[in-house]
């Protein structure tokens, strides 16, 4: 019995004492739910070993990070990797006059702007004309052919018929659509199914789009037809996100059992309130709002807000009121990648407190996408780990300076 003892003692000893690939030593660490200081992570292979207290670890490598946070890397919830800003390229332009070729060797500058910026994991919710360009990328991550986020990716999106764009030719005219449409109960079942057995993840619809009089925002399929696509996605694993600008586009994306709107410019808070009894999840896309405004004019900061802004204000403000769960993600792609903060920096500026923030973007994203190993600095998590100069819960900015990323164990930047 005394030997089995001290054989269990020296095995918890070993155990205590197993060397780590990397020892990180910051300022501070925020774990993905909060803030603790004299903490340290160690790193074993592409997971987390320990995280917590300071104490004495052997590693091959330690890494001293004077005056930073260490923390999760950023979930990115709404992407566009095959887009580049607007004011570069209009979105016409883009879908109908950029190769494919070209459109994925750009997606490649962006896919690596976007992780030297902390963003370890992203969901691509569109190819917007490129196919399943989005798909091949993602494999081409996994591969290591390419440095990039972990891709969430969402194929072709699917739209009614005449509701998308490029618009605007001679009715004989054919031209390539940023989606693929389809209708009715047949129809939609078997563009569905086709999406999920080319690569899609997940499953996007356009629950309405500015095809009312005058470019209204208007729905675009029945509750029905939602139904269908929910059902057939549920059935293979995956959820259903519902680009909804609209208050009735809205409702009927929540009964169908839609997980995430995005943007949601024109909730009321009726409608916000049933997203949050519902369980379902808003992705604002502030940043690209923002961004189309000055695109269109808007000298911000000099001139007065815009109508579209004070309501894009108005109704994040509602949906925090009505305690709405929401979703880290720009739309980025409208604006430069790489600059993916600027949609936090907005969701501060809007109301939402900083710490809340920087749960949404780490710990509230995993959960919400059900990515249950990433965004805790945790034991057993995998090691998706940014550090940033100084502390974000001062200033939210702060996440600009990235000085070390490490994606499922690998260093990829690191400048102290």
């Amino acid at each position: 019995m005394k030997l089995k003892l001290t054989i269990l003692a020296l095995c918890f000893t070993a155990i205590a004492h197993a060397q780590v690939d990397y020892l990180l030593i910051p300022d501070r660490v925020f774990d993905g739910k909060e803030i603790h200081e004299n903490w340290v992570v160690g790193v074993k292979g592409n997971g987390i070993s320990y995280a917590g207290p300071n104490k004495s670890i052997d590693a091959d490598s330690t890494i001293e990070l004077k005056g930073m946070t260490l923390m999760p890397g950023l979930i990115e919830g709404h992407s566009h990797i095959l887009l580049h800003p607007y004011n570069e390229t209009s979105w016409n332009d883009q879908v109908l006059k950029e190769s494919v070729a070209e459109r994925s060797a750009r997606a490649v500058n962006h896919l690596k702007a976007s992780l030297m910026a902390g963003v370890t994991t992203m969901r691509d919710l569109g190819s917007e004309g490129a196919g399943y360009a989005d798909v091949g990328l993602k494999i081409a991550v996994q591969k290591g052919v390419i440095p990039g986020p972990r891709l969430i990716v969402a194929g072709k999106a699917i739209v009614a018929t005449g509701s998308y764009g490029p618009k605007g030719f001679h009715e004989g005219v054919n031209v390539p659509l940023g989606a693929e449409e389809a209708d009715g109960y047949d129809d939609l079942i078997r563009v569905t199914r086709d999406q999920i057995g080319n690569g899609a993840d997940l499953i996007k619809v356009y629950a309405d789009y500015r095809w009312g009089p005058e470019g209204t925002a208007q729905p675009t399929f029945t509750v029905a037809e939602l139904k269908t696509i929910v059902e057939i996605a549920e059935s293979s694993g995956r959820e259903v996100v519902a680009h909804a600008s609209s208050a009735e586009a809205m409702k009927r994306a929540i009964e169908a059992g839609i997980k995430t709107i995005e943007h949601g410019d024109g909730g009321t808070l009726e409608v916000f309130k049933l997203m949050a009894e519902k369980g379902v999840a808003l992705c604002p896309t502030i940043a690209a709002g923002d961004a189309i405004t000055q695109y269109s004019g808007w000298n911000k900061g000099v001139d007065p807000e815009p109508g579209r802004i004070r309501a894009k204000r108005r109704s994040f403000e509602l949906a925090l009121q009505a305690g709405v769960k929401i979703v880290f993600g720009g739309d980025v792609g409208v604006f430069p990648h790489g600059e993916n903060v600027r949609e936090l920096e907005l969701m501060v500026e809007y109301g939402m407190p900083v710490e809340l923030a920087l749960i949404s973007a780490t710990s509230g994203n995993a959960e919400t996408f059900r990515l249950d190993d990433l965004g805790q600095l945790k034991e057993g998590f995998l090691a998706d780990i940014i550090a940033v100069e100084g502390d974000p819960l001062s200033s939210i900015s702060n996440l600009r300076k990235v000085k070390l990323v490490m994606k499922d164990g690998k260093i990829y930047k690191n400048h102290p």
